[in-house]
């Protein structure tokens, strides 16, 4: 096939997935966006986590509502709980990987607030704590995975949202978050007041 041909059913295999995740997901995604709208309109945070490409997802999130999306407005409130080097590695020895985030959920969220859960297997051991430990704070998760939703999907109760793409390849499921990441920002920038 050549290098030429494995990037270009790169692009081919990269398309199919988002078609079926438009497919699946637009619906589900509309009332994250409807929820994220909620909960920063009353005063709420949202707190982002997942490891490797998804802490960058988890980051990319929070940049784009913390600065701007595509229009100008207010700055909203969001935190990526992956960005501290130095709480990373004291929890991360101290107490274990598996903690590095749900001791910051339990440290930073509280009631109202919502946790966006990113996790490409919804195998994640620390995603799994993280949103464990957002329920217990009385927060509300949306969770992004694939895979099938892996173990995160199953812990996930009726006031949640489960966006799972379609599809088992890393790769495939981090290209559709990061298109889901920005259908989000722009449907809160369309919900919110202003927008």
């Amino acid at each position: 096939m050549g290098v030429t041909g494995r990037i270009a059913q790169q692009f081919t295999e990269s398309a199919a997935v988002k078609e079926a995740a438009r497919e699946a997901l637009a619906a589900p995604l509309a009332t994250a966006c409807e929820l994220l709208s909620q909960t920063l309109l009353s005063g709420g945070r949202i707190l982002a986590c997942g490891n490797g490409g998804s802490a960058a997802d988890a980051q990319h999130f929070a940049a784009e509502l913390v600065g701007r999306f595509e229009r100008e407005r207010r700055e909203l409130a969001a935190i990526a709980l992956t960005t501290d080097s130095s709480i990373l590695t004291a929890i991360g020895n101290d107490y274990g990987f598996h903690e590095v985030f749900a001791r910051q959920v339990r440290a930073l969220g509280n009631a109202g607030d919502l946790l966006l859960a990113i996790s490409t297997s919804g195998n994640s051991a620390n995603i799994l704590a993280a949103t464990a430990a957002a329920h217990a704070k009385k927060m509300r998760v949306i969770a992004m995975t694939g895979n099938g939703g892996g173990k995160i999907g199953a812990t996930l109760t009726e006031n949640d949202i489960h966006l799972c793409v379609p599809a088992s390849r890393t790769a495939r499921i981090q290209e559709t978050h990061l298109l889901m990441i920005h259908c989000l920002c722009d449907g809160i920038d369309e919900l919110l007041p202003g927008g």
